[in-house]
């Protein structure tokens, strides 16, 4: 690197990231798009935002969440690209930290131009794009990067616990229930998808109680682990009311984070893998419901489809929880209770020491009552089945 490149870029950061003016942008733009021999480490620059976002407890999803929602599709390539150039470089991660980098490939920016180095590729000008454009999205990326608040830290061990033997099993059982939520969301058959809704969380009931007996049995240094969960806009405060009561059904708890739009999920791994297969599930379902029944509004004459929706959303959520949480309290056997007691102690004490300081919010404009109707009505027949009672 020469002092000449580590100038040019000092003096790009300068003029564009700790001032929120066109001119500004232009200016550091400007100078990068000049000096071609900066772009190493202008990359470099970027692998360090984004170590730094690792150090403030983001991670690999959050980021490109964040990015996705406060700029475009074209920086959430770069995003994905920088995050996987730092990866060589970060210590060992846990397997969701894996699975959220894997998911990350098909977002990543492609190479640049033959002869691009591997140091330049996160931030080289895809071909055809010309210097000054693309430094421009380098530097509004690298602003937000900057600005990224601290998050609670999501620490996972590298190797999940339990037996080897038990990981088979688990994989087909997530894959059994992936395709039963899948169907469920593609059938145009309000009894197919409740069927298949059904024996979807019947599944996940049992792998719970198996996951819970086993460590009754077999107890192991296994805790709480917590993921973090995208509640966007718009109707957020609905979707975020609906997660928690797929969590609490499933011995997890969320808390929402509104401005930053997404939930943190505590729980044990089995139960966290439950509540993002359902939740996203009911969501699907709860979205293609409304929408029929918002048209079915219009059709008699009704335009004002924001309370509607927003009313829909409201009394699906209320209605799913309300059913989850009696079916949550009387389908469990008394000789589970002692496990289960204990895996709650450890979700809430994970949770405390998380989020020290939570607070609680009141649903806002839910104040139609043919959306609140057509929403409990919609949430009965997305039937989710009940939890299995043991042998």
């Amino acid at each position: 690197m020469s002092s000449t490149a580590s100038s040019t870029v000092d003096s790009a950061f300068g003029a564009a990231l700790y001032a929120e003016t066109d001119t500004a942008l232009d200016t550091g733009a400007s100078l990068l798009a000049a000096d071609p021999s900066a772009d190493a480490e202008l990359a470099r620059r970027g692998r360090e935002f984004v170590a730094t976002a690792w150090q403030r407890g983001w991670q690999p999803a959050d980021v490109v969440r964040i990015v996705r929602r406060e700029l475009d599709d074209v920086h959430v390539r770069l995003a994905a690209a920088l995050i996987h150039a730092q990866a060589p470089y970060d210590g060992p991660r846990g397997p969701r930290w894996q699975a959220q980098l894997g998911d990350l490939t098909a977002e990543a920016e492609a190479p640049g131009a033959a002869g691009t180095s591997e140091s330049t590729r996160s931030v080289a000008a895809p071909p055809g794009t010309d210097r000054f454009s693309h430094a421009t999205t380098v530097l509004e990326l690298y602003r937000l990067l900057l600005r990224l608040p601290a998050l609670e830290s999501l620490d996972e061990p590298t190797h999940r616990p339990g037996p080897a033997s038990g990981r088979g099993t688990e994989s087909r059982m997530l894959t059994r229930i992936r395709a039963l939520l899948a169907k469920a969301e593609a059938t145009g058959f309000p009894e197919e998808a409740e069927a298949l809704s059904a024996k979807a969380q019947e599944l996940m009931a049992r792998h719970s109680i198996d996951e819970a007996l086993l460590a009754a049995r077999a107890p192991s240094a296994s805790a709480p682990g917590a993921c973090r969960i995208g509640v966007e806009a718009p109707y957020e405060q609905a979707k975020a009311v609906l997660l928690d009561a797929v969590a609490t059904a499933n011995h997890c708890r969320a808390v929402w984070n509104e401005p930053l739009g997404f939930s943190t999920v505590v729980g044990f791994e089995a139960d966290l893998e439950a509540v993002e297969l359902l939740h996203t599930s009911l969501l699907v379902q709860a979205t293609a419901a409304m929408t029929k029944a918002e048209a079915a509004q219009r059709a008699g004459g009704r335009k004002r489809t924001k309370t509607f929706r927003q009313s829909f959303l409201a009394a699906y959520a209320h209605r799913i929880g309300t059913r989850l949480a009696a079916a949550a309290e009387t389908q469990v056997t008394d000789d589970l209770l002692p496990v289960l007691a204990s895996r709650e102690v450890a979700v809430t004490d994970r949770t405390d020491r998380l989020f020290p300081h939570t607070t609680t919010s009141r649903l806002r404009g839910v104040n139609d009552a043919a959306g609140w109707t057509e929403g409990a009505q919609a949430a009965d027949r997305a039937r989710v089945g009940t939890r299995p009672r043991l042998p």
